[in-house]
Parts: C-alpha cells; structure tokens; sequence
C-alpha cells in the first residue's frame, strides 16, 4: 500500500520536495526520521489530521532521500542539507513563521533551523531527537545492534518488519500490515547514499542558545537514541519540559498517540496564542 500522494515543491537548489498540507491556521511543520523506508505520513498520519482538526496548518514534507521526494545518489546528506531543503520547501511554499515537530534525525533538523532561523521558528517539539551526542555513540546502541544483526542477513520485507518490531517501538500493536507495506514500498525506491553519507553534528553545546520555548518527550524503553539525551535537553534549552513516557520506544506519537497529540495541542495553543 503506498503513501498517499500530496504536493510537490521545486527547490531553490533545483530538488523537488513532496509534501502533504492539510488545515488552516498558524503553520506546524513535522519532520520525520531516518528509518529504512520512513516518511512524513508513514511517522506521522496518526498526528497531523488531529493537529489540522483544531486549527493549524500543518505541513508533512518527506525529507530529501525519502518518500516521494528526490533522491539523488550524486551527493553527501550532511545535516545542513536536511536543513536547507526542508528550509527551501517552506519557502517555496511561502511560510514564514512556523513550529516544528520533530521525532529523530527529524528532531536534530528541528534544532539545526532554530538555531539557523531564530525568528522564524516559534516553537518546538521533540521526540528523541538526534543531534545531541556524538554520532559514533548511537552506534552503541541495542537498535543499532539490532539493525545491524538483521539487515545482515539481507533486506526483505521481513527483515524491515522485525527491526521496527524490536528496534523501534515497546509497544507491538502500532505496526501493522498497513505500516510496513507503506514503509516496503518507499524501502524499494530509496538508494543507500542518503544513510551511508549522513551526517549529524553533535549540537548540545548549542543548545542554550536556542530562543523557541520546547517540549520533548522521551520513551523510557528507548533503543536508538542514549538517555543520557534526557538529561542533555532539559539542562541544554532555556525554555523546555521534559516528558518521560513509560512502556514506550522511539515512537512516542504512535506509540501514546491520544497523549502525544493533547500534549501537542495544548503546547501550541499556548505557545502560538491559538
């Protein structure tokens, strides 16, 4: 089953971003992670029609290597070309001001553009974002290993499936047959450039220069990303609250998603005025 189908933006760098939009109101713009197969809507569908039901705009593009967006094998993924294409779609699109969602490497792009656009991103949220360590310590990590052990064996439809069952989620019931045959179907048209050049600075030394008022969340049985991150964020940015989430994994928005989007919610509402 594929993703469904929404806009496309030509870039300023000459890329095409696909993008979803739905609502109307001030702009929240969610930005997805870097998992085999991963897009805005795959991430995401269980959070933005709740966020465009009670008045906002939101925006759920599929980074550049991902979903229905480009995906060149010609050049390195840098986190600053994250930036700069998520940066360039809202151009095009005309927004100006707008909040960011972010779970993962979409958390670490979250970080880079408030700190790149302070006057234009007016708040944030975040689930176990990256950016915040050294990038040789998530390779520690029980997910990776878990990544590592199973696409070892070669890439299949299955292997995907157990590496999100163990690597990703504490909570088994949110991947279902429609999660991963959306995730298969982007998998199969993605190259291995994006993955094999990434690169995420560690950015917790700046993050108290950050200017948005935060909310992160933090599943308690994280795989993928080190807790000492907890700590990292609530010491590191001047206006944040912390949220530990129990029986939970990466996935915080799927995984407790009724919470995750009052929480949301509540935190725009109060952050925009809305």
């Amino acid at each position: 089953m594929p993703i469904p189908e929404g806009k496309y933006a030509k870039l300023a760098n000459g890329y095409t971003m696909h993008y979803i939009e739905q609502g109307e109101g001030h702009p929240v713009v969610f930005l997805h992670g870097s998992g085999s197969g991963a897009s805005g809507h795959s991430n995401f569908k269980g959070n933005y029609p709740f966020l465009a039901a009670n008045g906002y705009r939101v925006i759920v593009p599929d980074h550049i290597g991902y979903g229905y967006s480009d995906k060149p094998d010609d050049v390195e993924y840098p986190l600053d070309f994250y930036v700069e294409c998520i940066k360039q779609t809202l151009d095009a699109i005309g927004i100006d001001k707008f909040s960011l969602i972010g779970n993962s490497l979409g958390g670490a792009i979250a970080l880079k553009m408030a700190l790149d656009y302070p006057d234009q991103v007016v708040s944030l949220n975040l689930m176990a974002p990256g950016g915040i360590e050294d990038q040789p310590d998530y390779f520690t990590m029980p997910g990776m290993k878990i990544l590592q052990e199973i696409f070892s064996k070669g890439a299949d439809k299955a292997a995907l499936e157990e590496f999100i069952r163990r690597g990703l989620v504490y909570n088994e019931s949110v991947v279902d047959d429609e999660l991963i045959d959306e995730r298969w179907d982007i998998y199969t048209k993605q190259n291995d450039q994006c993955l094999k050049t990434m690169r995420v600075p560690n950015l917790a030394d700046r993050l108290g220069e950050i200017k948005a008022p935060s909310i992160c969340f933090w599943g308690m049985e994280e795989k993928m990303m080190p807790e000492t991150g907890i700590m990292t964020l609530a010491n590191g940015l001047k206006d944040t609250r912390v949220i530990l989430v129990s029986e939970c994994g990466h996935w915080v928005m799927a995984e407790h998603q009724e919470m995750f989007n009052e929480y949301a919610l509540n935190f725009l509402n109060e952050k925009t005025g809305s």
